[in-house]
């Protein structure tokens, strides 16, 4: 299996001939290759998706480019599975995992195929004798850094969005996982997008990556990933002055209130953090119990913990592998050294009978009680550890759930409605659920974080307006 890149329309090498290999994580063998992009094939590129701004792209009714985003997402339905398997395949996520996911990129090119037309200026009263509007374009070219957790999805978030307001993308997927991504483009060829509205560049994220988002010939930069590479991200794009949305991760809590339906709760938050093997920004990994409650909850989420199963994308279980051997090994590490510093291991999963040896598997943890200056209960981990923790009231509640450098997401479980108000606005956090968390992927949702987890937003209708800028347009006519 030897993958290429996407520029200006063709499939093609990378300019030093050289390659990657791609590796299966339930296994660790190599099943492919794909092309090891480097600054010189960014700059191809970046030129081609300028030449598409300059040409076809560029002249195309908003109606028009709508219109082929649709068609694209009703492609990808048609290609759901074959798009799954390669998901699967290059993260080890289990099959019901992915085939959602492929069901959710659909959804995000569908979403914002509808709304390229709807998206309208506004005129602004002002002195007699002059007409004022102030139109909303696109940036121009726009760089994407695609993690490798949901590639599909993460290629769609970011994607759709840009090409319904009219940029050309750059897309540069992560080393780890690139085969969905570069499915998703063989897609939109079909659907009509025009050559160099859309690139694809592979590689390392320190050369292909680096050279993209230093790149004087982009107007914008999305990126989801670590704060460390987050701050580089910055740095790059403000050396030409180019805006740009991070998403950054999260330690989000789950909050749950002794008045709340604890049968209810009790499955959603299991799933909340070892989806996907809790490689997750948003992945719910700190679970926060009112005191009164707390002994007999947890010992309701251990028992679910016990019974979780760890397997290959065909054993479709609960969690699959993680993504790479050096991101394996530091999880185990961090679960090894709690346990050495003596926090309370209450339960654990199992790894599948029969697993290829080699593969990058780890088993669910729960801990419990963390102590709130624990590691286990502040820093990310992106695995599946949950780390509980009681609280005292509503206000120590706040406090701990808002005492980590992260505000991405938060649950909050309660039937009191006077309750739920006020945690939602005290929540440092860019998402809130009550009595629910995630609600299906919402792409119609913003979202974003605050903090260390990022700014801006990605997702709903607020995207449109983070993947394109404002003209003022003053016309005096006495």
């Amino acid at each position: 299996m030897k993958r290429q890149m996407l520029i200006d329309g063709r499939w093609v090498d990378a300019l030093s001939g050289e390659t990657l290999p791609v590796l299966d994580p339930c296994s660790a063998q190599p099943f492919g290759t794909l092309a090891r992009g480097r600054a010189e094939d960014v700059d191809l590129a970046v030129a081609a998706a300028r030449r598409a701004l300059d040409g076809a792209w560029g002249r195309m009714t908003a109606t028009e480019r709508g219109r082929i985003l649709q068609r694209l997402a009703q492609l990808i339905l048609a290609n759901g599975e074959a798009l799954a398997q390669l998901e699967a395949r290059d993260t080890g996520k289990p099959m019901a995992v992915a085939r959602a996911d492929a069901a959710a990129v659909a959804r995000y090119f569908e979403f914002y195929g509808g709304a390229a037309d709807k998206v309208h200026g506004q005129t602004i009263p002002y002195l007699n004798g002059y007409n004022v509007s102030v139109l909303r374009i696109p940036h121009g070219v726009t760089a994407h850094i695609i993690p490798w957790n949901y590639p599909a999805q993460m290629m769609g978030r970011t994607l759709a969005p840009a090409l319904a307001m009219g940029n050309a993308a750059v897309v540069k997927p992560s080393e780890d996982a690139c085969l969905s991504a570069l499915k998703l483009a063989e897609l939109a060829m079909e659907a009509g997008l025009p050559p160099g509205a859309l690139n694809i560049v592979t590689g390392l994220g320190t050369e292909a990556g680096a050279a993209l988002t230093a790149h004087p010939g982009i107007n914008f930069a999305t990126f989801t990933g670590s704060p460390e590479v987050g701050m580089q991200v910055q740095q790059a794009t403000a050396r030409h002055h180019v805006p740009c949305v991070l998403e950054l991760g999260g330690k989000s809590p789950q909050i749950v209130f002794d008045d709340a339906d604890l049968a209810k709760a009790a499955p959603i938050i299991v799933r909340a953090i070892v989806q996907n093997a809790g490689q997750t920004c948003s992945a719910g990994s700190r679970l926060l119990v009112h005191k009164g409650i707390y002994d007999r909850f947890v010992d309701t989420i251990a028992t679910h913990f016990a019974a979780l199963k760890v397997g290959t994308p065909e054993q479709d279980l609960d969690c699959g592998p993680m993504i790479n051997a050096r991101h394996q090994a530091r999880v185990q590490a961090i679960v090894r050294d709690a346990v050495a510093e003596g926090v309370p291991r209450l339960a654990e999963g199992k790894l599948a009978d029969g697993l290829p040896p080699g593969g990058f598997f780890v088993a669910p943890v729960l801990f419990g009680p963390v102590p709130r200056t624990h590691r286990l209960a502040s820093q990310e981990i992106f695995g599946p550890v949950l780390a509980a923790m009681p609280f005292d009231d509503e206000d120590d509640a706040v406090q701990l759930a808002n005492a980590t450098e992260y505000g991405l997401v938060a649950g909050v479980w309660t039937e009191n409605g006077n309750r739920q108000a006020r945690m939602a606005r005290r929540l440092a956090s860019g998402q809130v659920f009550i009595n629910c968390y995630g609600a299906g992927g919402g792409v119609e949702l913003p979202f974003g974080g605050v903090k260390k987890s990022g700014y801006g937003r990605e997702k709903g209708l607020l995207a449109l307006d983070e993947m394109s800028t404002t003209k003022t347009v003053v016309h005096h006519y006495e």
